[in-house]
C-alpha cells in the first residue's frame, strides 16, 4: 500500500521529480507516481485520486508548471494533505505556476513548497514530516536525516 502519491502532469515534467521519487525511496517511503494532466484528462484524474484515497493514500505530491491546475485539483478531490510543487517549465521560470498554487481558496488548501529542484526535494521531506506524525519509523528516518546534515 502507497502512502504518497505523486502526480505531475505532463510527461516533459518527469526530469524535474527525480528528487522527490529518490527521497521518498531513500526515506522508504511507499509511493506511487503518475503522470495525469488536470487540464486534458479530469475524469482520469477524479477517478485516480477517488481510487489512490480509497487504497489508503495519506499524502499527495503533484507538480506542474504553468497555470499548474493540478495541486489545486487534487485538492478540491480530496481532504488528504496535498503538496504543490510549481514548476519553472513557462517563459517567466514557475512565477506563474506559484501563485496558481499559492492562491487557492479558503477551504481547498494546497501546501506549496519552492519553484524547481528545491521544492521538489522539500515536498519528500513535507510528506516525511506529515507521515512522521503517525508513522513512528518515517518520523525517525526524518530525524536521522537532519541530524545528518547538520554535521
Amino acid at each position: 500500500m502507497a502512502l504518497v502519491e505523486v502526480i505531475i502532469g505532463s510527461k516533459t515534467d518527469e526530469s524535474y521529480i527525480e528528487g522527490t521519487l529518490a527521497i521518498l525511496e531513500e526515506m522508504g517511503i511507499s509511493h506511487n507516481f503518475n503522470v495525469i494532466s488536470a487540464h486534458r484528462a479530469p475524469d482520469k484524474l477524479h477517478k485516480y485520486v477517488n481510487q489512490a484515497v480509497e487504497n489508503g493514500v495519506e499524502v499527495f505530491i503533484t507538480a506542474a508548471g504553468g497555470a499548474a491546475a493540478l495541486p489545486g485539483v487534487v485538492a478540491s478531490l480530496t481532504v488528504c494533505p496535498v503538496i504543490g510543487i510549481p514548476l519553472p517549465t513557462s517563459d517567466i521560470k514557475g512565477v506563474d505556476a506559484l501563485y496558481s498554487i499559492v492562491q487557492m481558496p479558503p477551504g481547498i488548501p494546497v501546501a506549496c513548497v519552492s519553484v524547481g529542484a528545491w521544492g521538489c526535494r522539500n515536498a519528500a521531506y513535507m510528506a516525511a514530516a506529515i507521515l512522521g506524525i503517525k508513522y513512528p519509523e518515517i518520523q525517525e528516518q526524518l530525524k536521522a536525516y537532519r541530524k545528518k546534515i547538520s554535521q
